[in-house]
């Protein structure tokens, strides 16, 4: 690990006057992603700001019935508060199934909604990988992919978005509320908050500009409905998703559905909410419908629709 100084937080104001202070500064709150790749020296930011202390760690419903959770809310805790286990229950559930309780005790809301990629070329520091270092190409295309994203690829990225909270708020219609490095506030809905790779470089995956800090998301009024989160992995449990369904189901059969496992970022689209009630194959092919998988990731398609088809015969009791 690169040596780096530190400082402390205490309010979002300051972490942002922090950062543009020190260009190439990190924020870190639980750390779980940040400090694996410092130690790998994936990224080696010379200067670390703590926002731990920013009392951005509170949840509290907003005027209209919804409910504003603050970016330092620990996962375990926003999975196991009354109203999002009542109302929201498709994200305590995505949660739950993400990571380990320990990891869960330490992660944040906005860490969560800002991991990073799993891929096994971004860890490899000897591998190219446009994430890690722009123009040096990607070695997922071509080499081993299994896991890799089957849509949303691009000709510079391929790997596939790992965050099954953020699978539950695309669904939920979540918006993230962003303080600006002038101290004012701006809102970036959920649906665009994580980017496509794109053919450009570097490979930009988060809507956020350059000394700008989440400080909540926020959740509408509850949908009602059923709410179901179904994960397929290669093992029970601390793995990451191959294919997630985030739903929503109304008792009319329309719904919501976020996939996870395999896009670049939470794959919903408008023609697949719009496709549930004439069932799986129809959302399917509507998710689908310009796929980018390779030979070894294909199977994600149908294994998604079957999955799919899981929750909606679930919904249907």
């Amino acid at each position: 690990m690169k040596p780096f100084t530190y400082e402390r937080a205490k309010s979002p104001a300051d972490a942002v006057v922090a950062l543009a202070r020190n260009p190439g500064a990190k924020l870190i709150a639980g750390g779980t992603n940040l400090l694996d790749h410092m130690k790998l020296e994936i990224v080696t930011p010379q200067h670390l700001i703590d926002v731990n202390g920013t009392g951005l760690d509170t949840i509290e419903n907003t005027p209209d019935g919804g409910l504003r959770i603050g970016a330092m809310v620990r996962n375990t805790a926003l999975a196991a508060h009354p109203r999002v286990k009542k109302d929201y229950a498709v994200l305590s559930r995505a949660i739950v199934a993400g990571a380990s309780g320990q990891l869960r005790n330490k992660a944040t809301t906005a860490g969560n909604l800002m991991q990073r990629t799993r891929c096994p070329y971004f860890y490899d520091t000897n591998m190219p990988c446009n994430k890690r270092d722009p123009g040096s190409g990607c070695s997922a295309q071509g080499g081993f992919s299994r896991n890799h994203a089957a849509v949303g690829g691009g000709a510079n990225c391929i790997c596939f978005f790992p965050s099954d909270m953020s699978n539950a708020m695309n669904v939920l219609d979540a918006t993230v509320e962003v303080m600006k490095p002038d101290g004012t506030m701006r809102t970036i809905p959920i649906a665009d908050f994580h980017l496509l790779p794109g053919d450009e470089l570097p490979v930009k995956e988060f809507a956020l500009a350059p000394g700008e800090m989440i400080t909540a998301v926020t959740l509408p009024k509850p949908p009602g409905g059923k709410h179901f989160y179904r994960k397929v992995r290669n093992r029970a449990s601390y793995a990451f998703a191959l294919v997630s369904v985030a739903a929503v189901i109304q008792p009319d059969g329309t719904g919501n559905i976020t996939l996870g496992g395999v896009g670049t970022k939470p794959w919903r689209s408008a023609a697949g909410d719009a496709a549930v009630p004439k069932g799986a194959k129809a959302v399917a092919a509507a998710l689908f419908a310009n796929p980018t998988a390779t030979d070894q990731n294909q199977y994600k398609l149908k294994l998604a629709e079957r999955t799919i088809a899981a929750v909606l015969a679930a919904a249907k009791g």
